[in-house]
């Protein structure tokens, strides 16, 4: 299966790793294009944030390892775009 967009929910210590070393840690695995970490919350010791990687042929187990390795926690996987192209979610109207 061709992963082109992982996005994921993950929380790591306050104090360790950085942002900038779990982004170095996920942009060093194949296939890796781009990766995007935004901080969503931060408590007294733990941040939470939220991971988007793209690229091609992406290995969801080298990323999870990748991101495991500094230290940090994936909670969940929160989308997951495969195939020959991205598809955008699109807005129900309800």
């Amino acid at each position: 299966m061709n992963i082109r967009r992982l996005v994921l929910d993950v929380d790591k210590a306050k104090a360790r790793p950085s942002v900038l070393e779990i982004a170095a840690s996920i942009c060093s695995c194949s296939g890796v294009e781009s990766a995007n970490v935004t901080v969503t919350e931060i408590d007294l010791e733990t941040v939470g944030m939220d991971i988007t990687i793209e690229g091609q042929q992406l290995s969801y187990e080298e990323i999870l390892k990748a991101i495991e390795s500094t230290g940090a926690v994936v909670h969940s996987i929160d989308q997951v775009i495969c195939g020959e192209h991205m598809i955008e979610q699109v807005k129900r109207a309800r």
